[in-house]
């Protein structure tokens, strides 16, 4: 079906188990596009959660960055990441380095932080030859999906992200807080409700506890908002997690959720929420060239195991504080 309410201004394909898609034809570029239908897409966003922008021929990173700029009310630079990126220009960034035959299940950019994007842009460079879709599900019916006792408990406790940074695998103290110095490391923790304790072999453990549900600053829709389930050690590949158990301990993964008070979260929680979100998926393969917007408070994103070389870009955009947000736990900064 099609839809061209006042709200979208354009002719949106709207299917089942697809994201929102609009079939572009331009002439002018794809910057020129954007910027003549930049308050059209934020409206389809802002509406459906979601769009995918099929036709504008994106072929650059730096026509690419152009786009991102146009369409945000401003470009983010990535804190607390969880994995590499390469960086492209300000703001403007590859999608985590990631073993590309282990999926990035359902999660919400930097949920964790207590300033995260609103706005998540992706753009299709390079297709791969299979796989590798950045899918999206809508938090406030995952949460209405999931069992209420489940969620009130979250509700009640928050979740608990606990991670182990080192030199050998996922983001290292540089890629994550911007610097190596351990005071300017400390006071950013210390900033932002981390809790945090270096280690003798000079890695540094952290923890901090948010909120698992939140409201969206703009409609107050109720949302599942975090990433318990991706960054959780049941989530890993057994493989991957049974070498990490050996060689870091428990204490010591990379990152791990907990519910709020510290209970370990079983398998069969993290099994129950990733069946939930994949009953909720909307997908569409990407093809070169594409683009696409998430409001990353209301839709969840993954990044689907792939075959073949793969080339997205990302940009964090508009800004949101979790205090914006209705939090269920108190987080205090210092």
């Amino acid at each position: 079906m099609s839809s061209t309410s006042p709200a979208s201004l354009l002719d949106l394909e709207l299917q089942p188990g697809r994201p929102p898609m609009l079939r572009v034809e331009t002439t002018d570029g794809a910057l020129s596009w954007a910027a003549e239908h930049r308050d059209a897409l934020r409206a389809i966003v802002a509406e459906h959660g979601a769009v995918l922008a099929r036709g504008l021929g994106l072929r650059d990173a730096a026509e690419t960055g152009a786009v991102f700029r146009r369409l945000a009310n401003g470009l983010m630079t990535e804190k607390e990441s969880f994995a590499p990126r390469q960086i492209y220009s300000d703001g403007v960034y590859s999608s985590s380095k990631w073993p590309q035959n282990q999926p990035m299940c359902m999660h919400h950019e930097l949920s964790y932080t207590l300033e995260f994007p609103g706005l998540m842009m992706f753009a299709c460079l390079g297709a791969p030859a299979e796989g590798g879709a950045t899918a999206v599900a809508d938090a406030s019916t995952v949460l209405e999906a999931l069992p209420t006792e489940l969620t009130g408990r979250f509700e009640r406790e928050g979740w608990l992200l606990t991670r182990s940074y080192n030199d050998e695998i996922g983001a290292s103290l540089a890629e994550s807080f911007g610097t190596e110095d351990r005071g300017a490391i400390e006071h950013y923790c210390r900033a932002n409700a981390i809790e945090f304790e270096w280690q003798p072999d000079g890695g540094l453990r952290t923890r901090q506890r948010r909120s698992a549900v939140v409201r969206h600053p703009v409609t107050g829709r109720r949302c599942w908002f975090n990433q318990i389930a991706f960054l959780n050690e049941w989530t890993i590949a057994p493989e991957v997690r049974e070498f990490l158990l050996d060689s870091y301990g428990a204490d010591g993964l990379p990152f791990n959720t907990c519910y709020g008070n510290g209970d370990a979260i079983g398998e069969d929680v993290v099994q129950l929420l990733n069946k939930v979100y994949e009953d909720n998926t909307a997908r569409e393969p990407w093809q070169a060239g594409d683009l696409m917007l998430v409001d990353n408070v209301r839709t969840a994103h993954s990044r689907e195991a792939f075959e073949g070389p793969r080339e997205v870009l990302v940009a964090m955009a508009d800004a949101v504080r979790l205090a914006d947000c209705s939090p269920t736990v108190e987080v205090t900064a210092a």
